[in-house]
């Protein structure tokens, strides 16, 4: 993983060149992962900014909280961090200024992410300086997933599989909401659990699920990401499990769904669900190289139309170590579809106060289709009680 890290690194720095970049600011936990392959657990919301300064010709440096320095020089590759302590003259943004020099001829951020403290700091330090974006740069490298990559992908699908298979296995009349997240998180961490060792860098990978489990049923289905509380399930309850922001695996994140019917199902809320399995297994059906990400979400969208159906939602989005990247497949987006390239593939639709249909996979572009990162069935699910 480490040594794959400094592979990007060096490629992006070759970039960075090509397109007179001389020095970039990562403040992105998944940016910083993905190029340094480290990550924390408290960061900036705690106004603890961890940092990857990278410049054109130079080795990179990593600017980290002292607490959590020795942790980091641990999982890095990189060989210069520098530390910083909350009080006294060490701060992060001495550190920062370190990084940059007294004159740099630019500066380039995350746009779209960097933290409004060490935008509000750049800004007042280096006023004169003006900020571009690095962001799409780095994003045009991260599209192709490496060998390694899928590889990872692959063991995060089957830790997903496990949580879908304990989320399916918790319904039952009566049973509650807040149960079946626990299940959830358990099944999920004890696979995750399965796949590491205690050696290297991967004993800093905790195999725990985490974040709130988003969970919606009965005539709350309808409520895109409500998450799970203490309501009882009643006998033709629709269920929906997204697991987007909890399906993950060594940073890489998938996106993955499924409806469920407690003990039965009604004819219309069959209907829904039916459509909106159907739309998407249309537009993976669509999804190859060569084709627009734009027509894979028309693909979907014919099937809605045909049931007289309309949705807000995307088709899918482009996923890896972070849960959105590019590019995404809507209308208007006209990417072309390569080999490598990873998706979360949703069929969406609600039906406000009554119902909604909801399913979704990851799949990865392959030469000829798409091969698909997560399984269970994708059909009409109703629990045996």
């Amino acid at each position: 993983m480490l040594e794959e890290a400094r592979t990007r690194t060096r490629n992006l720095q070759a970039r960075m060149k090509e397109l007179g970049i001389p020095k970039a600011v990562f403040t992105d936990e998944s940016s910083i992962a993905y190029l340094a392959g480290f990550w924390g657990y408290l960061g900036i919301e705690f106004g603890r900014p961890t940092m990857l300064v990278v410049p054109a010709d130079d080795d990179p440096v990593v600017i980290t909280p002292l607490m959590e320095s020795e942790m980091v020089g641990e999982m890095t590759w990189v060989g210069d961090i520098r530390k910083w302590e909350d009080a006294g003259q060490n701060t992060w943004g001495r550190a920062l200024s370190d990084a940059l020099g007294p004159d740099p001829s630019g500066i380039w951020v995350e746009r779209m992410s960097i933290p409004a403290i060490v935008r509000n700091y750049i800004d007042a330090c280096y006023p004169s300086i003006p900020l571009r974006d690095v962001g799409p740069v780095l994003g045009a490298q991260r599209m192709i997933k490496s060998e390694l990559e899928i590889t990872i992908m692959k063991q995060a699908g089957e830790v997903a599989g496990a949580m879908m298979a304990a989320a399916h296995g918790s319904l039952k009349v009566g049973a509650r909401e807040y149960e079946s997240a626990l299940a959830v998180i358990d099944a999920g961490t004890r696979k995750a659990a399965g796949f590491l060792t205690d050696k290297g860098w991967e004993r800093f990978v905790s195999p725990m699920i985490h974040n709130l489990q988003v969970l919606q049923s009965g005539k709350d289905t309808s409520m895109v990401h409500r998450r799970a509380s203490v309501k009882a399930y009643q006998r033709a309850d629709p269920v929906y499990f997204c697991f987007c922001n909890m399906a993950q695996f060594k940073q890489y994140k998938l996106g993955f769904d499924r409806m469920f019917h407690v003990a039965e199902v009604t004819d219309d809320a069959a209907r829904v669900q039916q459509a909106a399995i159907d739309a998407q297994q249309a537009a993976i059906a669509a999804i190859r190289p060569g084709i627009q990400a734009q027509e894979v979400a028309e693909a979907a969208n014919e099937v809605y139309a045909e049931r007289g159906y309309e949705t807000g939602y995307r088709t899918g989005r482009s996923i890896g170590v972070a849960y959105l990247e590019a590019p995404e497949l809507k209308a208007g987006d006209e990417t072309v579809l390569r080999p490598g390239m990873t998706f979360a593939v949703d069929g969406g639709i609600s039906i406000d106060g009554v119902t909604a249909g909801r399913i979704g996979d990851s799949v990865v572009v392959t030469e000829t289709g798409c091969e698909y990162l997560t399984s269970y069935p994708r059909e009409l699910l109703v629990t045996d009680s």
